[in-house]
C-alpha cells in the first residue's frame, strides 16, 4: 500500500521566530493560568498528613475559596509564570545543536539524542529550580504553616507581594539546603 500523501516538513529556517516565540508564550501562559488551581490543590494534598486540612480534592477547592478567595488558587503562580522561558530555551537548545552536530554527522538518530538531551538537560535546570520555589509558595496559608518554610514578614496581617515572598522562600531554601535545595 502506498502513502500518497504529500507532507511538508517545517524546519526551524521556515519559521518566523517573532510568530513562534509570540504565540508559544502566549498559549503556554493560557495553560498556566488553567492549571495552576489544580496543581495548588494537589501540592496541598500530596503534603498534608492524613485528612487534615482537606478531605478531597472538591473540599480543598471550597476551602481555600472561602480562607483566600479566588486569588488563592493561584499562589505560586507568578514564579511559575517563569517556566514559560523554559519551552523557548528547549526549542531553540534543540534546533541549534541539531545544527551543530548536523558537521559532524548526518545521523538523524545521533541528532536527535545529542539535541534533545542537551534542550532536556537546558529546560529542566529552569524548571525544577522555578518549581520547587513555587510549590512552597503554594504551601503558604493566612497563619498556618502547611510546608517547610513560612513567608516572613506579614505586615499587620497583610501578606508581603509576591516577589518579596519569593525572596523570602529562595533565602531559606539557601540557608538550608544550599544549592542542591533547588533540585
Amino acid at each position: 500500500m502506498e502513502d500518497k500523501r504529500n507532507i511538508q516538513i517545517v524546519e526551524w529556517e521556515h519559521l518566523d521566530k517573532k510568530k513562534f516565540y509570540v504565540f508559544s508564550v502566549a498559549m503556554t501562559m493560557m495553560i498556566c493560568v488553567s492549571v495552576c488551581p489544580f496543581t495548588l490543590i494537589c501540592t496541598r494534598l500530596q503534603v498534608q498528613k492524613d485528612k487534615s486540612l482537606y478531605n478531597g480534592t472538591f473540599d480543598a477547592f471550597i476551602k481555600i475559596l472561602q480562607a483566600d478567595g479566588v486569588t488563592g488558587l493561584y499562589w505560586g503562580f507568578l514564579v511559575n509564570t517563569f517556566t514559560l522561558i523554559s519551552g523557548q530555551c528547549y526549542v531553540t537548545t534543540y534546533e541549534l545543536t541539531c545544527k551543530f552536530v548536523a558537521d559532524y554527522s548526518k545521523s538523524n538518530t545521533v541528532k536527535s539524542l545529542v539535541a534533545g538531551g542537551s534542550a532536556s538537560l537546558v529546560a529542566q535546570s529552569i524548571t525544577v529550580t522555578i518549581n520547587v520555589v513555587s510549590q512552597h509558595l503554594m504551601l503558604q496559608r493566612k497563619g498556618e504553616k502547611m510546608g517547610h518554610f513560612q513567608v516572613l514578614g506579614d505586615l499587620d496581617g497583610q501578606r508581603i507581594i509576591a516577589f518579596g515572598q519569593t525572596k523570602d522562600i529562595i533565602r531559606q531554601i539557601l540557608r538550608t539546603d544550599g544549592l542542591r535545595g533547588f533540585y
